[in-house]
């Protein structure tokens, strides 16, 4: 039988040695760890997601496929092989019976602390793939700091508590191997010194004795194949039941909602919104927060980090729900708002964007293959990017690398700011968008955006962006705290006060 143990590799087990499962726990090496999740164990839910995608399905096909065909196939010869026995000797067949449930209880015994010890080996796999992933992703960081020492001793003891772990599961193994061969080797001598007896009592014959072990040899073989297909029949009915676990979940955020209307002015209103993250689900990150953004204007979101800023943002972007209150688009909760309609009327660009492996101008028209290069263009003179992208080698088809890694940091939000205007939105939400560029470039990019008819929300920790903003609102604590304009707010005297006084404070 062929088992696939790799893309480009292919190996021949014995269902009579071991079974899949087995197989591939022995063989699977360490630079390749995917092939040895049969259990689903993970370290966060990206990867359980992905064990789930690219193991349990497999494991779950491969078994139709494979396991009951054997099965059943087996399970004939199992009969024909008794039949057979039987007529040969109706008390070496008792006899024999006696040897398949101790091989069922030695089986169990070894499933229960073999695949426990395997289930430990891939975890600690994981964490050293982990751990080699985030020292090369960091190599300029380790670098500056001299620790490449440190982090290859660091890496060496996650490989050496592989290697015990390892070794341990195949001591787990050699033990089984041993009982097991015992055990075989104990029916054998029981069956012929029971079968003398009956040839000396005249009650057999030397030639059906002899054709009674064979029969007899045939019979494990096919016992043991039985048992190794029930064990890997519940692996992939564990599997099964991980995938059809996901398959069955009902998502949190709903996105079942069908409005599309043909006219969308952009008009957005928090109302009593009061939110807790899932994992905090006692401490209120928002409380009974209400505010306007009105269409066509530039708003701005100022206030001390942890204020909750950023949480509006991913509420409007709909990653969470709130706990009470309603968020309006134009009057509608947008939750009611048809997904893809939703999110591309609606576009963010974040403080850290997100680029994938590929070209400027697939970065670009992310998700819009029909988007015209003419398009592409104009977005880009509008995040005054088109003057550095038409200066690389290859222009609109440079690739920026994995994650965008080939450019830098005010590169990468220029790029994701003519990402999200490409698709011609009615909201803008700018999260720190503009961090890290210059003053010059940042005000290029705000006098684009404000020639635009679309409705802007600026999040900004710098506030000199946010002085020419139609109307701030100053959050402090998960609460409003001031609204109104940037003169309006200097004379008030309060919070928005208080942080251009310190500004100035700390350039002095």
């Amino acid at each position: 039988m062929e088992l696939s143990a790799g893309p480009d590799q292919t190996v021949t087990a014995d269902v009579h040695d071991c079974s899949l499962y087995n197989y591939l726990s022995q063989n699977c090496c360490l630079a390749r760890p995917v092939n040895l999740l049969l259990v689903s164990t993970c370290l966060c839910l990206p990867g359980d997601i992905t064990s789930r995608l690219s193991n349990d399905t497999s494991l779950t096909s491969r078994s139709i496929a494979a396991n009951v065909n054997i099965f059943l196939r087996t399970l004939v010869n199992v009969v024909g092989v008794l039949c057979f026995a039987f007529a040969l000797s109706r008390q070496l067949t008792i006899v024999m019976f006696v040897e398949s449930p101790l091989t069922i209880l030695v089986q169990k015994l070894y499933n229960q602390y073999y695949l426990k010890q395997v289930q430990e080996v891939q975890d600690s796999i994981g964490r050293s793939n982990q751990l080699a992933g985030e020292i090369v992703s960091s190599m300029r960081t380790v670098r500056s700091f001299a620790t490449e020492d440190w982090e290859s001793e660091r890496f060496n003891k996650k490989l050496q508590e592989t290697g015990q772990l390892r070794n341990k599961r195949d001591l787990i193994r050699a033990v089984y191997l041993l009982c097991h061969r015992h055990l075989q080797l104990l029916m054998e001598v029981v069956i012929l010194y029971y079968g003398q007896y009956l040839v000396r009592t005249g009650q057999m014959t030397t030639g059906n004795l002899v054709a009674f072990f064979l029969y007899q040899t045939n019979y494990r073989n096919h016992v043991q194949t039985l048992v190794h297909m029930c064990s890997d029949m519940s692996l992939s009915m564990g599997a099964a039941e991980r995938v059809f676990e996901y398959l069955d979940r009902k998502p949190a955020i709903r996105c079942d909602g069908t409005l599309v209307p043909e006219i969308l002015t952009g008009h957005l209103e928090f109302k009593n919104v009061s939110f807790s993250y899932p994992m905090r689900p006692h401490t209120q990150v928002l409380k009974d927060v209400s505010f306007e953004v009105r269409s066509g204007e530039m708003t701005a979101l100022v206030g001390v980090t942890g204020g909750g800023k950023t949480t509006c943002v991913s509420l409007l972007q709909r990653f969470y729900e709130p706990q009470s209150g309603r968020i309006l688009l134009d009057g509608h909760p947008i939750e009611e708002y048809q997904h893809q309609y939703y999110h591309r009327k609606v576009s963010l660009v974040s403080q850290e964007p997100v680029l994938f492996a590929g070209s400027v101008r697939d970065n670009i028209r992310y998700g819009l293959e029909s988007c015209l290069h003419s398009a592409v263009t104009e977005a880009a003179e509008k995040a005054d990017a088109r003057e550095f992208i038409e200066a690389m080698d290859q222009g609109y088809d440079t690739d920026v690398g994995e994650s965008g890694a080939q450019i830098s940091v005010g590169e990468k939000q220029r790029i994701a700011i003519a990402r999200a205007l490409v698709r011609q939105p009615q909201l803008l939400v700018l999260d720190e968008a503009t961090s890290s560029l210059d003053v010059q470039t940042e005000l290029t990019i705000q006098r684009a955006l404000s020639k635009g008819a679309q409705t802007t929300l600026v999040i900004a920790h710098r506030l000199k962006t946010v002085e020419q903003a139609d109307k701030i609102i100053v959050m402090e604590g998960g609460r409003v705290v001031e609204q109104g304009t940037h003169q309006q707010l200097m004379e008030k005297g309060g919070c928005y006060n208080r942080m251009v006084q310190l500004l100035f404070s700390d350039r002095e």
